[in-house]
């Protein structure tokens, strides 16, 4: 019964120093961001890879973070919708949130401050889950204004999605 009782102390501790093990090493990769949006974050206008989530997710990588970057942009949402599917896209794990929606409300015949308060509901009720919220739509506006757009002057090509990753990049820790 002696032996027994050691082996299984054995057994339990050798689990115990593999779980912690397992854990010390999959933290960093849980570190999770989303990027939460319409079209522009979707990446409606590029190719597979040059939206600024996926670029964003690689320039963390080659600094050596190893965060998940999930691309949430959905074409044609608005801030109401967005609200509707929060808790699904974006995970209990999740510690930033990149936003960048509100245009598609106007462009439906919203206001500006309709769009604003949308858009500050949604800011809330990630903050009362203590996820970090970046507001992504000055550097979207940023790029507009720098002629960083597909044909239809208001999606960002390629060039202007990296702009979008790369201006968020020092905010990411």
């Amino acid at each position: 019964m002696k032996h027994f009782m050691i082996k299984r102390r054995r057994a339990i501790s050798c689990a115990f120093v593999f779980l912690a093990a397992q854990f010390a090493w999959a933290a960093p990769s849980q570190a999770q961001i989303v990027a939460l949006g319409a079209s522009v974050v979707q990446g409606y206008g590029v190719n597979s890879g040059e939206a600024f989530p996926e670029q964003l997710q690689g320039m963390l990588r080659a600094k050596g973070k190893q965060y998940s970057v999930s691309n949430q942009g959905v074409s044609g949402d608005t801030t109401a919708g967005v609200l509707s599917r929060l808790d699904s896209a974006v995970p209990q794990s999740t510690r930033i949130v990149i936003l960048m929606i509100g245009g598609n409300d106007i462009r439906r015949g919203a206001s500006v401050a309709d769009a604003k308060a949308g858009v500050a509901q949604i800011m809330s009720r990630l903050r009362a889950r203590g996820i970090r919220v970046i507001n992504a739509m000055p550097l979207y506006m940023a790029a507009r204004s720098k002629g960083m757009v597909v044909a239809d002057g208001i999606h960002l090509n390629a060039a202007g999605q990296k702009y979008v990753a790369s201006a968020l990049l020092p905010s990411i820790n």
